[in-house]
């Protein structure tokens, strides 16, 4: 396997390259030690965050009301100094009230015209919150944005500044009056990040802590024009072809009938991953590797994004459900059973 580095441009020196990986892994240091005067523990969560925002994805975060989902989002955009917008999801949300609506206004020559006014889509992070509690033609409202960074309306393209970021927050589907996200639009967030109860000791921190003072307030550290070279960064990073292979084994095993599909999969899986998740889980170990101080991919950035990048992208069945086998339980599996590439 390749461990090799190779992530400067052209006229790049090895210095010029180890600074740049050694300003990431320091970044992410500082950005954590910002975040913690506000987030206590949910390590993992924030790192998960931040991963999607240097390989240049959108991220889901789920859990229950009362978590800090959206104090999370809005310390992340404030540390990079970024436009943000937040955007409460509501059942008689609509479309035109997030990209923006054409509006007749009286000009000076006395003539009226169609003026298009900018929805809140137009900013660099957007905190979606709560977006299953909308119909889906409204949720659909983000699909061009998310994917295209444009919105279009009355067939003229109006491009999203960037870096352009969705955050979306959800609350657990099982709960009342929610409306599941449809498997295209999932498939445009590159983790859905699980966020859960903290232990105790957290928990009586964060209680000490927020009714005894307010908190000190967050400080930029970076700009966009900071995320979008990191971002270059990221994609510099080498990949060894075993590992990418992996990736893609590991992936295409979600999908169940097809001839090398592992028989736990076609019993327990209704639908599996598609291509993106192959791709987003390589970006995401690359940025990982970064943040370890790392200029190469290793295996277990790999594996230890799957549950973030397949949890979302993988339908369990009704064989699953009465065998109370959930879907953490078919990709912890999978890790078991697809060969690890020779290290």
């Amino acid at each position: 396997m390749e461990s090799g580095s190779n992530i400067v441009n052209a006229g790049e020196s090895y210095d010029d390259e180890q600074a740049a990986v050694e300003q990431i892994r320091s970044g992410r240091e500082r950005i954590e030690a910002e975040l913690s005067k506000v987030i206590i523990g949910q390590r993992e969560v924030t790192e998960q965050l931040l991963l999607s925002l240097f390989a240049g994805g959108h991220c889901l975060i789920t859990g229950a009301p009362g978590l800090a989902k959206t104090l999370l989002v809005r310390s992340v955009a404030q540390i990079f100094h970024l436009k943000f917008q937040r955007i409460q999801f509501t059942p008689d949300l609509m479309p035109a009230d997030i990209t923006g609506t054409e509006i007749l206004e009286e000009a000076e020559d006395g003539r009226r015209r169609l003026q298009f006014v900018k929805g809140p889509i137009f900013a660099n992070v957007i905190l979606a919150d709560e977006i299953n509690r909308t119909p889906p033609k409204t949720q659909a409202a983000l699909l061009e944005a998310m994917q295209e960074h444009q919105v279009t309306a009355a067939g003229v393209r109006y491009p999203l500044e960037e870096p352009f970021f969705v955050l979306a927050t959800q609350n657990p589907i099982e709960m009342e009056g929610t409306y599941p996200l449809p498997e295209a639009q999932l498939d445009r967030f590159m983790f859905n990040v699980q966020i859960d109860y903290l232990p105790e000791d957290d928990e009586v921190t964060v209680v000490t802590q927020t009714t005894s003072r307010k908190p000190e307030p967050i400080e930029p550290l970076f700009t966009g024009e900071d995320i979008l070279r990191f971002q270059d960064i990221v994609r510099r990073v080498p990949v060894a072809e075993d590992l990418v292979r992996y990736a893609v084994r590991l992936v295409d095993a979600t999908r169940p009938g097809r001839s090398h599909t592992p028989e736990f999969v076609n019993n327990w899986v209704s639908w599996g991953a598609g291509l993106r998740a192959a791709q987003y889980l390589i970006l995401g170990a690359k940025a990982r590797a970064l943040f370890a101080g790392r200029t190469h991919v290793a295996i277990e950035d790999i594996q230890a994004l799957a549950h973030a990048t397949l949890r979302h992208r993988v339908l369990v069945g009704y064989r699953a459900e009465a065998e109370g086998v959930s879907v953490e339980n078919v990709i912890s599996r999978l890790l078991e059973t697809i060969e690890v590439p020779k290290q």
